[in-house]
């Protein structure tokens, strides 16, 4: 097992640069396909992802490993304040800076009082739970840039893609696996490296988009978007604080998990850190943030938490934020790489959610805790991205599953107790 670098661990400046294009590479993807989906401007969304995690950096001291990027939770709030229409975004904006506002809130009573209050409100069966739905939510996404969105193997390009797919994943694998020194803390980007050659060869990569990587001038502000008040649109997305608290928890009890550390005393900060990020996004136009669980997957993976990384990372990020070439060039990453890394990435997500179960010692002889984790996670990973939608506002299934679960806990934590709480687990085999 190669060594564990914690967070105060300072790296080389020659091994930060590629270490910290690799949480790029990790969190291109999604923190591009957010602002898409809910009509922002992807080039200011990495803008603010950079800005977000050194704003998130600084509120916790250096303390807490984490990128910020743009978060899904809001896609379905903010969707039904735009209508899809790129003229109210600023009214959307609005309604992210009203939940940042409450964010900030919980974060203050957090650090006065502790966590206590929110690990009675989110014990870790509700935490883990929320963090396996993340990895399962994303797992639709990552299996259709793996093989296609029709999951069959019809043709050629199918083929083609299928294999640019699987190379890259098993070279992430193998280099995490069987490479011994720096590279081997390298496996994302090198699978992404090897796998954009192979596509490039094969001419999986279109004309239209070297031609896009060509003609992106080397340097532009990104577009700005003051928030414009509206009561509708606070109303309707600043309720999603809420998933982002628990998100938030969940990542930093991961996080504790594989380095062995309580880090639930940074849990205050962690909040303040992502709240004041997201308040400054919404203030120039960018999406809302939460911690990034595809960053917590690399860490996981090459087992450096080093804080030092994500600094670096950061400052990539920007220099995307304000490089249209540069953001050209990692947009014309081919799909099927993509699906190579998150297959392992999000299998990673979802796996952290049993570890912080694991490492609680959760009961799943209790009956409360199977209904708890079991219908909250089914009920998400079935939404998926396309949610549930009542009333015309949609819910994604992290959001929806992310309540669900909250709620359970509390509802089911009233009235009888479970006889199987504090007894020996009945379905367990006896030891003779």
């Amino acid at each position: 097992m190669h060594k564990l670098y914690y967070p105060e661990d300072k790296l080389p400046l020659s091994r930060l640069a590629p270490m910290g294009m690799q949480h790029v590479v990790a969190m291109f993807g999604a923190t591009v396909l957010a602002p898409i989906l809910m009509g922002f401007n992807p080039q200011t969304a990495i803008f603010f992802s950079g800005v977000g995690t050194l704003i998130f950096i600084a509120a916790t001291r250096a303390k807490v490993p984490s990128y910020l990027g743009s978060s899904f939770a809001f896609i379905g709030p903010v969707l039904a304040v735009t209508g899809g229409s790129p003229a109210d975004i600023p009214y959307a904006l609005s309604g992210i800076a009203a939940a940042a506002v409450l964010y900030a809130a919980a974060a203050a009573v957090t650090m006065r009082l502790g966590s206590g209050w929110i690990d009675r409100l989110m014990p870790p069966i509700v935490t883990g739970a929320v963090v396996a739905i993340i990895g399962l939510n994303l797992s639709s996404s990552a299996v259709s840039n793996f093989i296609n969105r029709d999951f069959a193997l019809a043709g050629r390009a199918d083929a083609l893609n299928l294999l640019v797919s699987g190379v890259t994943f098993a070279v992430a694998a193998s280099v995490s696996l069987y490479l011994r020194g720096f590279l081997r803390l390298l496996p994302i980007l090198t699978g992404v490296i090897a796998g954009y050659a192979l596509a490039f060869a094969l001419g999986l990569i279109g004309l239209e988009q070297l031609a896009a990587v060509r003609s992106a001038p080397w340097l532009g502000l990104p577009p700005f978007t003051a928030p414009v008040f509206s009561w509708q649109a606070v109303l309707v997305i600043a309720p999603v604080f809420v998933v982002l608290v628990a998100e938030n928890k969940g990542h930093l009890e991961a996080i504790g998990g594989y380095m062995k550390r309580d880090m639930s005393k940074h849990l205050g900060r962690a909040y303040l850190g992502d709240a004041l990020a997201t308040f400054v996004s919404a203030l120039g136009g960018g999406t809302p943030q939460t911690t990034y669980a595809e960053n917590m997957g690399v860490m996981a993976i090459t087992r450096v938490f080093s804080v030092y990384n994500f600094i670096a990372a950061a400052c990539i990020a920007l220099l995307l934020g304000l490089c249209p070439k540069f953001g050209a060039a990692i947009q014309s990453i081919p799909a099927p790489v993509l699906g190579g890394v998150t297959v392992i990435l999000y299998g990673l997500i979802a796996l952290m959610g049993v570890k912080i179960w694991l490492d609680a010692k959760v009961d799943f002889c209790s009956h409360k805790n199977l209904i708890i984790a079991g219908s909250s996670i089914i009920l998400a990973t079935g939404l998926g991205v396309k949610g549930f939608t009542v009333a015309g506002i949609n819910i994604a299934g992290i959001a929806f599953g992310t309540v669900l679960a909250v709620l359970l806990n509390l509802l089911l934590s009233f009235g009888a107790e479970d006889p199987q709480d504090d007894a020996a687990c009945d379905c367990a085999p006896e030891v003779k």
